[in-house]
């Protein structure tokens, strides 16, 4: 039976964080009694740091440069050429890589027809390679500047290429969160229209969430329930994704803004799997909370580390740096006592361990 938003609340106001993580292992093992852990060999390529969203909790965005005007941010703006990324590829595929993530700023010079080309051009020279790209508020910003609808922009991405949709700019699913902290960005709806519509077309996709952006308690709720909701009704996301904000080198940072816990991240990501007994897959994230944590979310319902990741920009942006191998992922998943296995985008273990 799921779990009550006010079975919910008592959990986060719970001192109880070991028994928490026991419930949190439990639906844990339930659905993964194999005792396998697993991870994915790819690269995040992010095509143009330049954006028109401005949101407060981002360091790695920079302002479109204006006619007549300087800004040295803006300076520091690139769109990334096609040649480039597909050499990213190429050493993404030389060392065992199996998927791109790709994700960039809104830029309104970048239409439909350039991510087509884009697109195209990759799986024609790398097949194999799973394109999973584009955040809802990328796909919007395309459909509105190609003058199409949502659903005739997605069925063009896809029939180009995209196979799948990541869950980034997800931010808090609550409207009062995300007037605060990215105005401009698309609202709850959107976000969701976005994957409902992906998902009535036979895409996957993957629902995340950025907490720790002075949301309460309920506004986390409420992400999870209307995530929860959406795959009741449509069943298409693969996995969800918790982690914390990095304040760093961002606007937010720059007021003072405090990181969550670890033990805030742990109790957070172990309700997410406890409410979200309708996700099969939980990831934790050690980009933003390091390999310890990561070794410990493992007993806290996640039965995924994501990726090895060649690249990462964002997180970096805001001044969090951590990497990691695949060896020293597999070492770290056999170590607390689970059976490291490398898959694809879509959760599939289709790779020896």
């Amino acid at each position: 039976m799921p779990m009550t938003r006010q079975q919910a609340l008592d959990f986060f106001h719970s001192p109880d964080l070991i028994g928490l993580g026991f419930e949190a292992d439990a639906v844990r093992r339930r659905l993964h009694p194999e005792g396998v852990v697993t991870y994915i060999i790819d690269r995040n390529i992010n095509y143009t740091n330049f954006c028109t969203e401005h949101c407060s909790f981002c360091a790695f965005y920079r302002p479109l440069p204006r006619p007549g005007k300087t800004d040295p941010r803006a300076a520091e703006g690139y769109i990334l050429d096609f040649e480039t990324i597909y050499e990213k590829i190429a050493e993404t595929v030389a060392v065992g890589g199996t998927g791109v993530l790709m994700q960039g700023g809104v830029h309104p010079d970048l239409k439909i027809d350039w991510f087509e080309r884009l697109f195209s051009g990759i799986k024609q020279r790398f097949p194999q390679i799973w394109l999973h790209c584009l955040t809802a508020s990328e796909i919007l910003a395309i459909a509105k500047y190609s003058g199409l609808t949502l659903r005739e922009t997605i069925l063009r991405l896809r029939d180009a290429g995209l196979d799948s949709i990541p869950g980034g700019g997800a931010e808090i699913l609550d409207d009062d969160v995300r007037r605060r902290v990215a105005r401009l960005k698309c609202n709850t709806g959107d976000w969701l229209s976005v994957h409902r519509t992906a998902h009535q077309l036979g895409m996957r996709t993957t629902a995340t969430m950025m907490f720790g952006v002075g949301e309460t308690i309920e506004q986390r709720i409420n992400h999870f329930e209307v995530v929860r909701q959406l795959q009741e009704e449509t069943g298409g996301f693969t996995a969800f994704i918790p982690w914390s904000f990095q304040p760093g080198h961002t606007a937010m940072g720059g007021r003072g803004w405090e990181e969550a816990t670890s033990v805030e991240y742990l109790k957070t990501l172990a309700i997410s799997r406890l409410y979200l007994d309708n996700f099969e897959n939980v990831q934790a994230s050690w980009v933003t909370q390091g390999l310890k944590v990561m070794e410990l979310a493992l007993f806290f319902g996640a039965n995924d580390v994501g990726s090895v990741m060649l690249e990462e920009n964002v997180v970096k942006a805001a001044g969090t740096s951590n990497c990691t191998t695949e060896e020293e992922l597999r070492r770290i998943i056999r170590d607390a006592g689970f059976k490291p296995v490398q898959r694809d985008t879509l959760y599939r273990t289709m790779f020896l361990s």
